[in-house]
């Protein structure tokens, strides 16, 4: 094993130009969203605050749902909306799940801090007429908001936290103090202290939730560090989790796995949280 330090934090973080095909993304995912939205049983820019961004489709399996399934895009905090992941719901909604996707304001119009925030009040709107378990997952930036979720300075009410029952962060990041290394650093208004404050990696997580990271095979070495992190450390604290690498999978396709309702993504996150309900 050779031994190395990073010396561009830029580029340890950088996705498109290091992956084949890097630039087709987020284009490639238009199409099939915009198709599964004109086609699927939804309610489409609900309203849970005052912002223009403050919005977020609602997608309905038939009869009564199981629970709410989350997803949360991601994008550096700084770019994409809820428009781009909508054909991602498909799974979920095949296995009797109803599927939020919110949008949220971006840096450097707000601050990490606020985006957390509103993505709980996202959730907590969503979950008021949707019963059952909560289970959410989030993509990159969007894997560290979820993953906010379960911390012990969760957003999310005692009601909502007692309805958590499992967290998918996909490629996500969880200690954001590399950030302040990055050309970034000035629109995510980012410093050291900052970063700290919103790390998962330094926070408590919620007792009785489950964790899985969960990242491509192909990525980034920091994005493979940043999954195994957060499992390592919070398997520490007594929480339920666990890190799956998916071969051949790099930071943009990885997410296809949320579209099969019979993959090993959604059996691991969901099936357990279908057996409850069912013993019930």
């Amino acid at each position: 094993m050779v031994a190395f330090a990073v010396t561009d934090w830029d580029d340890a973080y950088e996705n498109g130009k290091n992956i084949p095909g890097g630039s087709n993304y987020p284009t490639a995912w238009e199409e099939p969203s915009a198709s599964f939205r004109a086609a699927a049983n939804g309610r489409l820019d609900v309203a849970y605050g005052q912002g223009d961004r403050h919005r977020y489709d609602l997608f309905l399996p038939e009869g009564e749902p199981i629970g709410l399934f989350v997803f949360v895009h991601g994008g550096y905090w700084m770019a994409l909306d809820k428009s781009y992941w909508s054909h991602l719901a498909a799974g979920p909604i095949a296995r009797g799940w109803a599927v939020m996707m919110p949008s949220y304001d971006l840096c450097p119009d707000v601050t990490i801090a606020e985006i957390t925030a509103q993505v709980g009040a996202a959730i907590t709107h969503a979950a008021q007429d949707i019963a059952g378990p909560i289970v959410l997952s989030g993509h990159s930036a969007g894997g560290h908001l979820v993953t906010a979720m379960m911390c012990h300075d969760s957003p999310l009410s005692d009601t909502m936290r007692s309805r958590l029952d499992h967290v998918l962060s996909i490629s996500g990041v969880h200690d954001l103090r590399p950030m302040t290394q990055m050309w970034r650093k000035e629109a995510l208004q980012l410093d050291m202290d900052t970063a700290t404050a919103q790390s998962p990696v330094l926070k408590l997580p919620l007792d009785g939730v489950q964790l899985t990271t969960w990242v491509g095979g192909g990525e980034r070495e920091e994005f493979l560090r940043q999954s195994a992190l957060l499992s390592n450390i919070w398997h520490g604290l007594g929480c339920l989790t666990q890190n799956v690498v998916a071969p051949d999978r790099h930071h943009f396709n990885v997410i296809d796995a949320l579209a099969d309702p019979d993959g090993p993504m959604l059996r691991t996150v969901l099936g357990a949280a279908e057996e409850k309900v069912i013993r019930k």
